[in-house]
């Protein structure tokens, strides 16, 4: 797809997140358009954590704006982001290890549909709930599992299910904080594939830090240096990129 075909659906202003007297985010300007799979690389230290944490409401900035669909979302509450069609994963995997597959996807589906906490109603009977977790399930390679509690899956099952949780409300941008961090080749690409299916309708912004999986999966990607964009482009120009190359690759991107 071309990256300037279609109008930004996240854009970051000015962006900027100091801690005391150490700025952390120092300035970031960055567009990402609707339906673009778009990775943040950086090294250890460059602030990537920090930059999804702002987008996703974790933490509030100290300048600059976040703009979602065009409207402000800078210091709103993440589930109030969410809410607005941003859903996020963490590097650490978040689920509920003694509830079923089935029953992690569901407890997610279960706000996004409008429903509440209630003790005398059977979420049994709620067959729009069923009808979207098993779709959600499904999507996610896991329905064959859904019986399965989810602390015995393996790790990379865990991912592809915190996946799972991540698309359950409906959200079209996505955030995933290194989501093949830790995994053997195998499980790689098996969740390479899965995130190649689950973004083909919605908006990527992925940090990771394996390359392959960036220049395989990216249609651009940002390059991410003490707080700030150093570049910006398709795979390709920033392998080639020497900046780039200086400041994170190495020589093995040449």
């Amino acid at each position: 797809m071309s990256a300037t075909a279609k109008t930004p659906i996240l854009e970051l202003a000015g962006l900027r997140k100091s801690f005391g007297r150490m700025e952390i985010i120092r300035g970031v300007d960055l567009a990402v358009v609707q339906g673009e799979r778009h990775a943040i690389i950086g090294p250890n230290g460059a602030g990537k954590s920090t930059l999804f944490h702002l987008v996703s409401g974790h933490l509030r900035p100290s300048a600059g704006a976040i703009r979602l669909r065009g409207e402000s979302i800078e210091g709103l509450p993440p589930q109030s982001i969410n809410r607005r069609g941003l859903s996020r994963s963490f590097q650490v995997t978040n689920i509920f290890p003694r509830l079923s597959v089935w029953e992690n996807v569901r407890c997610a589906t279960l706000w996004s549909l409008g429903h509440r906490y209630s003790f005398w109603r059977d979420v049994e009977r709620l067959d729009d709930v069923t009808r979207r977790t098993e779709e959600i399930l499904t999507e996610i390679d896991l329905i064959d599992r859904r019986r399965t509690p989810a602390g015995v899956l393996t790790y990379g099952e865990q991912r592809a299910l915190e996946i799972g949780l991540t698309i359950a409300g409906h959200a079209d941008v996505l955030l995933l904080d290194e989501p093949t961090a830790g995994m053997s080749h195998a499980e790689t690409e098996r969740v390479v594939a899965l995130i190649r299916k689950v973004s083909e309708k919605r908006t990527l912004l992925m940090i990771e830090h394996d390359m392959q999986v960036v220049f395989d999966l990216a249609d651009r990607i940002s390059v991410l240096v003490y707080g700030e964009i150093i570049a910006c482009d398709t795979p390709a120009r920033i392998k080639a990129n020497a900046a780039v190359q200086q400041a994170y690759l190495g020589t093995e991107a040449a």
